[in-house]
């Protein structure tokens, strides 16, 4: 395991209830060094972390830095004045971030992928670990969701395999350096970190440049001005695309009723295989082909992508199918760009059904006003638009943004949306004009999945 920690170690995680940071807590546990950690509040992922052993405190406290504790991880998220990391700063342990760590961790491992892009790296990741683990190569896995297949966001493996998501915000990919690294897209998002789109493109070359000589990058045909991100790489690069020339494409594709797809993949224009997903959406085709072409560079067998992709179901809050109460399909996603937004009104379109209601929690306040224009335009595929109050995530109401303003302007691309209040005000809503045949989509990164959990259980 990493050389940053001495057998005797203490390590603490401040956060530790993430879904990156509880991946990550595991395997140094696993590992036998000693760790625990801190959250806010008592959630199934510590709840596991406590059952494997790991203590988990509840509140940040200054006290909870104890004098035994060696190291501390934080993440982001953590402000500077948190209470925990100002007490190991006055004590002067070692203090790590979350994207350091998973570097040094990822070094271990001679066969690494990591998934990078504005959309689609946890589906993509965990179709890359279920291509991994048809392959029988027992590869240890960290991602953003809960994998059907693995029942966690974590596995780990005992081989040279390893797998993880690559996150831009706070360039946090640029302490990886991953065997084969993918770019699934690069949009406007995270900005009030990154400020401008210049700035995002500068971002993905400098993470396109940590690829080794030996290694490769698989990246999107269809990216703007992609010579600015291959431009000067000394890996291997190879391309995907849906509707361009590429390395990797997909032909003949068929669109099921109930939402699968089937289509041949072609490699420099000769078939390799044919794949049957059961998750819908061309853009999940294209995070297929991404997946096989990383996968295939290690030497997995196109029996093993195909098995492995027929295995995939999809991750906890991808397009999900959530139940059904009086003839109403529910499904649930994590989409917050308008992209996404887009791909998955789309992907719903290819389902068979009636009326289409969106339920989308706006995810904070700065992404909401720089992108009000692009959300706006998003809805084009949704019969029913309803937009709940913006989740604040890590950020405060400063009062020049609103739920009830994106509805009005969504509203002005004559879709019928609306601004209806509360949570308990939608669900009422939706209970008394929703009708049989209708299919729901809760839509956010927040926790607007509760307004279909509570419809389910009407």
């Amino acid at each position: 395991m990493t050389t940053l920690f001495k057998d005797s170690d203490h390590i603490y995680f401040i956060g530790i209830g993430g879904i990156s940071m509880s991946g990550l807590a595991e395997i140094l546990a696993s590992s036998g060094h000693q760790v625990s950690g801190t959250d806010l509040r008592e959630t199934p992922v510590t709840k596991h972390l406590e059952s494997i052993g790991i203590q988990v405190n509840y509140g940040h406290q200054a006290e909870n830095i104890t004098d035994d504790i060696t190291h501390v991880v934080f993440t982001a998220a953590i402000h500077e004045d948190n209470p925990e990391l100002t007490a190991a700063k006055k004590k002067k342990l070692t203090i790590i971030d979350r994207a350091h760590l998973l570097g040094q961790i990822m070094e271990d491992y001679s066969n690494s992928v990591a998934v990078s892009g504005t959309h689609g790296k946890t589906t993509t990741t965990s179709m890359v670990s279920e291509i991994l683990l048809a392959g029988e190569k027992d590869p240890t896995i960290t991602v953003g969701g809960v994998l059907p297949t693995i029942g966690s966001n974590l596995k780990i493996g005992h081989s040279p395999y390893f797998v993880a998501e690559a996150c831009e915000y706070f360039n946090s990919f640029l302490q990886l350096t991953p065997l084969a690294g993918i770019i699934l897209n690069i949009e406007s998002d995270h900005l009030d970190f990154f400020g401008s789109l210049d700035n995002i493109y500068r971002s993905f070359h400098a993470f396109a440049k940590r690829v080794p000589q030996n290694g490769v990058l698989v990246i999107n045909k269809t990216i703007p001005r992609l010579e600015k991100i291959i431009d000067g790489l000394s890996c291997t690069v190879e391309t995907f695309s849906l509707t361009e020339t590429a390395n990797w494409t997909a032909q003949n594709i068929l669109h099921h009723e109930d939402g699968r797809n089937t289509f041949d993949v072609y490699y420099n224009n000769e078939k390799k295989a044919q794949i049957h997903l059961n998750v819908p959406g061309e853009h999940n085709i294209s995070n297929a082909l991404a997946a096989i072409a990383a996968a295939s560079f290690l030497g997995i067998s196109p029996a093993a992508w195909a098995k492995g992709l027929s295995h995939f179901t999809g991750t906890d809050r991808r397009f999900q199918k959530k139940g059904e109460k009086n003839g109403v399909l529910v499904i649930d996603d994590y989409a917050h760009h308008p992209t996404e937004i887009r791909a998955t009104l789309s992907a719903a379109k290819k389902v068979k059904h009636n009326t289409t209601w969106c339920v989308f929690q706006p995810h904070t306040y700065s992404r909401t006003k720089f992108l009000f224009e692009e959300f706006g335009d998003a809805f084009f595929d949704a019969d029913e638009i309803i937009v709940a109050d913006i989740y604040a995530a890590r950020e405060t109401d400063d009062g020049t943004i609103s739920a009830a303003q994106l509805a009005e302007r969504i509203a002005k691309t004559g879709k019928s949306a609306r601004y209806v209040g509360g949570f308990g005000e939608i669900l009422a809503y939706l209970q008394a004009h929703s009708k049989a045949g209708d299919l729901l989509l809760t839509v956010g990164a927040g926790d607007v999945f509760k307004i279909g959990e509570a419809f389910l259980s009407l």
